[in-house]
């Protein structure tokens, strides 16, 4: 068991869960989003650790 009390079929039924909530036809779109938002954040994070370095 892992520590915070997940195991590999807590995963499955949230990965379910998520399949019929959503649909298995945005699913794409909002990961392709996710890892937009993602790209931006970090980006912004890096220009504002940058810009205190200064």
């Amino acid at each position: 068991m892992l520590r915070n009390g997940l195991e590999p079929w807590h995963l499955l039924i949230l990965a379910v869960i998520v399949t019929v909530a959503f649909g298995s036809k945005k699913l794409p779109d909002t990961a392709r989003a996710l890892g937009k938002s993602l790209r931006i954040l970090k980006s912004e994070a890096k220009a504002m650790k940058d810009e205190s370095a200064r």
